[in-house]
C-alpha cells in the first residue's frame, strides 16, 4: 500500500474513532430530548425546564410581565400564567411594550391533526390562546398542520384532511370569536403569498442548518426536510393579504408548547433577512401523562391521556387505576409522612384546572400534610375533569360543518381590532 493511502486510512480510522468516542460522550451527556416529535427525559425522569431554557435560549416568564399583562388588559392572569404552565418566552416584553404603546400584534398557534380526538394536553394551548384574544382583543390565525401530519404519521392525503376538519370542531369548541379568528388547513391554503414566503425563508436556511436545528437524518424524506417553512411563515402577516395588506411591520405572539421552539429559533434568525419582524412566543411546559411527569402525553396509549369524547365513567377510572399517586403506601404511614406532592398527578392535574387558588394551596397542604388521602383528592381532580370534559363536548356538539367552512372561508376580518 503506498505510505500517501496508508497515512489517509490512518487518519480516517483516527476520526471515526474520535466521532464514535464523541458521540459516546454526547449519549452519555445528553439528559433528555426536546423537539416537535419527540420529548423524553433520561431514565424515564422530568424534564429540566431550566436546562431546557438556556439550551434554547429563551427567558423565563416572571412576575413581573405576568403584573403588566393583568395591568395592560384589566383582566385577572391566567391560571396558566399564575402558576406558570406559560413559563418561558421569547420578546413577549416587547410585545407588551408595542402594546401599552397603542400598537396591535395578531395570534398564531396551530395543531397538528393526527387523530380523531383531542386530549387535555391539546386543549391548553387553546384555552390560553382564548384568553388571549380576549384579554387583548386581538386577530388569530390557526395552522391546521394536515400535510406534516400526512407525511410524519404515514396518513393518506384525504385522511390527513378529514382529520384536520375534525380537529377544527374542536378547536372551534374553545369558543374563539369567529370575527377574529381564521382557522386553515395548509393543504387548502398554501399558496400565493404564502407560498412565496415559503420560498423566501427555504433560500435562507441550508441543508446543515436545518439538520442541526430539528436533527433529520439520511433516511428521511425530503417533505420532512422542506415542511420547517411552512410552520415558520405564518408568523408574518403578509402570509395573509385578506387580512393584514398593508400591515407588512405587525408583530405576531405564537403560544405553543416548547417543544415547538425549534421551529420559530429558525424564524426568527430568517424573518430580519428578509425583511419582516421576529415573532415573538410564550411557551408551556408539557401536559403530563396520567402514569407519571417524564414528558407530555402519547396519543398512542390512550390510559395514559383524558380525552374530551371520555365519559364520566371512562375518566373516573382513568384517574382512579391510572393517575400516579405520590400518596405512602399504607394510610399509617400516609398520615405519618404525608404525599410527595413532586411526583403526584392528580396534584399536578389540578394545578392546570382548578381555578381556585385557595382551594389548590388549602388540597396541597392538607395532602402535603398527610391530612387528606390520595381517594379524596382523586374525587375532586374527577369531578374538576368531568366538568370541563363535559362543557367541552356540549360545546363541540353545537359546531356544525357550516360553522366550520364560516371559520376557515378566506375572508376579511374587517372589525379584528376592535
Amino acid at each position: 500500500m503506498p505510505a500517501s493511502v496508508l497515512v489517509s486510512t490512518v487518519r480516517f480510522e483516527q476520526r471515526v474513532t474520535e466521532m464514535e468516542k464523541n458521540g459516546r460522550e454526547e449519549e452519555k451527556e445528553a439528559e433528555q430530548v426536546v423537539n416537535p416529535w419527540e420529548v423524553s427525559a433520561k431514565d424515564g425522569g422530568k424534564i429540566d425546564y431550566d436546562k431546557l431554557i438556556d439550551k434554547f435560549g429563551c427567558q423565563r416568564l416572571d412576575q413581573t410581565l405576568i403584573s403588566r399583562v393583568q395591568r395592560l388588559t384589566s383582566r385577572a392572569p391566567h391560571v396558566f400564567l399564575r402558576r406558570s404552565v406559560f413559563f418561558a418566552h421569547r420578546d413577549f416584553n416587547e410585545i407588551l411594550d408595542s402594546y401599552e404603546r397603542g400598537d396591535k400584534f395578531y395570534l398564531y398557534t396551530g395543531r397538528g391533526p393526527s387523530s380523531e380526538a383531542l386530549h387535555l394536553g391539546h386543549l391548553v394551548p387553546f384555552m390560553f390562546t382564548k384568553y388571549l384574544q380576549d384579554a387583548f382583543k386581538v386577530p388569530l390565525v390557526i395552522q391546521l398542520t394536515d400535510d406534516e401530519k400526512c407525511m410524519w404519521k404515514n396518513l393518506s392525503v384525504e385522511e390527513s384532511q378529514r382529520l384536520a376538519r375534525e380537529n377544527a370542531k374542536d378547536i372551534i369548541a374553545c369558543g374563539f370569536d369567529i370575527t377574529k379568528t381564521f382557522i386553515f388547513s395548509d393543504f387548502d391554503y398554501v399558496g400565493g403569498a404564502f407560498y412565496k414566503n415559503m420560498v423566501r425563508v427555504s433560500k435562507c436556511v441550508t441543508y446543515n442548518k436545518v439538520v442541526g436545528i430539528f436533527g433529520f437524518t439520511g433516511e428521511d424524506h425530503i417533505g420532512k426536510i422542506s415542511f420547517p417553512p411552512v410552520q415558520a411563515v405564518p408568523s408574518f402577516p403578509s402570509s395573509f393579504p385578506h387580512l393584514f395588506s398593508g400591515k407588512d411591520d405587525l408583530r405576531c405572539l405564537i403560544p405553543c408548547a416548547i417543544d415547538q421552539d425549534p421551529y420559530f429559533r429558525m424564524t426568527r434568525d430568517v424573518a430580519p433577512r428578509i425583511g419582516y419582524q421576529k415573532p415573538a412566543l410564550i411557551e408551556s411546559l408539557f401536559f403530563p401523562a396520567l402514569q407519571g411527569e417524564t414528558g407530555k402525553m402519547s396519543a398512542s396509549d390512550p390510559n395514559s391521556a383524558i380525552y374530551v369524547t371520555d365519559s364520566a365513567k371512562d375518566i373516573k377510572n382513568k384517574v382512579n387505576k391510572y393517575a400516579f399517586s405520590g400518596g405512602q403506601d399504607s394510610i399509617e404511614n400516609h398520615r405519618k409522612y404525608g404525599a410527595n406532592l413532586e411526583v403526584d398527578i392528580p396534584i399536578k392535574y389540578l394545578g392546570f384546572f382548578l381555578e381556585d387558588d385557595a382551594e389548590l394551596e388549602h388540597i396541597s397542604k392538607e395532602y402535603g400534610a398527610g391530612r387528606m388521602l390520595t381517594g379524596e383528592v382523586k374525587k375532586r381532580l374527577i369531578e374538576v375533569l368531568t366538568e370541563i370534559v363535559e362543557r367541552h363536548r356540549r360545546a363541540r356538539a353545537a359546531v356544525t360543518d357550516e360553522m366550520v367552512d364560516a371559520f376557515m372561508a378566506v375572508r376579511p376580518l374587517p372589525n379584528m381590532f376592535d
